[in-house]
C-alpha cells in the first residue's frame, strides 16, 4: 500500500472490517488538504454546515456541547485515525463542537466525496457506518460514567478507556502515557468540579492504582483500576 497522509484511515477502518486492495486504494485517493491547528482552536463549531469531514492526523481532540449557562460538557476524546465528524457528510449541520485539544494536523476531506466512496465502494462505507456506530457506543458509556458512577469511578473509567484506545492506535503503552487534558478539561468530561477531579486523582494515586506526575500518568494494575472503574472494553468493539 503507498505511503499516503491519510493513510491512518485505512488503519482505522481496518479495525472494523476487512477491506480489499481496491477499498484501501479508493481511501488513499480521496482529495484532501493538510491543515495545522494550534491547541484550543476548533475543527468544528455548532451550527455550522460542513463541506468536508476531518481526518485526525496528529495529537489530539474533543468533543463537547456549551450550556445555556456557559457549563461544557465534553463527551469523548479522538486520536490519530479518527474521522471526527464522518457523522456531518449525512447531517449536514453540525450540532456540537469538536476542538483541538493540543496542536493538531489534520486531512480534510471534501463531503461530496465521502459520499462518492460510500456509494462506489459499500465495505468502505460498512467501515464508515461502524466507525460511527462505535462513536454512538462511546457516547452511550461516557453518559452512565457522568450520571450513574461515582467520582472515583468515573475517572478511573476515563483513564482505562484511554489506556486501551491509545494503544490499539499504536499511540503509546497501555501502562504509561501522556493524558492531554488539564484538570479543568477532565472536569468538563466528568462533571466535576476541578477540587474535586485534584482530591479523586490523589486518592487514586495513594490507594496504589496510579502514578503521576505532571499530565504523565502509570497505571500500576490495569485489572485493579478497571474494577473501580466498573470498566469493560465490549462497548469499544474490539474484538
Amino acid at each position: 500500500m503507498p505511503v499516503s497522509p491519510i493513510s491512518p484511515m485505512v488503519d482505522k477502518l481496518r479495525l472494523w472490517l476487512p477491506l480489499t486492495p481496491s477499498d484501501e486504494a479508493a481511501i488513499l485517493s480521496l482529495p484532501h488538504i493538510i491543515r495545522s491547528l494550534r491547541a484550543s482552536e476548533f475543527i468544528v463549531r455548532e451550527d455550522d454546515r460542513p463541506t468536508h469531514s476531518c481526518l485526525l492526523l496528529s495529537g489530539y481532540a474533543i468533543r463537547h456541547k456549551v450550556a445555556g449557562n456557559g457549563g461544557r460538557q465534553i463527551f469523548s476524546i479522538h486520536m490519530k485515525g479518527d474521522v471526527v465528524d464522518l457523522h456531518n457528510s449525512i447531517l449536514r449541520r453540525a450540532d456540537h463542537n469538536i476542538q483541538a485539544l493540543t496542536a493538531v494536523e489534520v486531512a480534510v476531506i471534501p463531503v461530496a466525496a465521502i459520499r462518492e466512496i460510500i456509494t462506489a465502494y459499500p465495505q468502505v462505507g460498512e467501515a464508515m457506518w461502524y466507525e460511527t456506530l462505535v462513536d454512538a457506543a462511546i457516547f452511550r458509556e461516557w453518559t452512565l460514567n457522568v450520571g450513574r458512577r461515582d467520582a472515583r469511578a468515573r475517572t478511573a473509567h476515563l483513564l482505562c478507556e484511554f489506556s486501551v484506545r491509545l494503544e490499539v492506535a499504536g499511540l503509546g503503552k497501555k501502562d504509561h502515557y501522556e493524558l492531554p487534558m488539564t484538570q479543568e478539561q477532565l472536569a468538563d468530561a466528568l462533571a466535576l468540579t476541578n477540587v474535586h477531579i485534584s482530591r479523586t486523582l490523589k486518592g487514586l494515586a495513594n490507594e496504589g492504582y496510579i502514578e503521576r506526575s505532571k499530565r504523565s500518568v502509570r497505571i500500576l494494575d490495569f485489572h485493579q483500576l478497571a474494577r473501580v472503574a466498573d470498566f469493560d472494553t465490549r462497548y469499544l468493539h474490539l474484538d
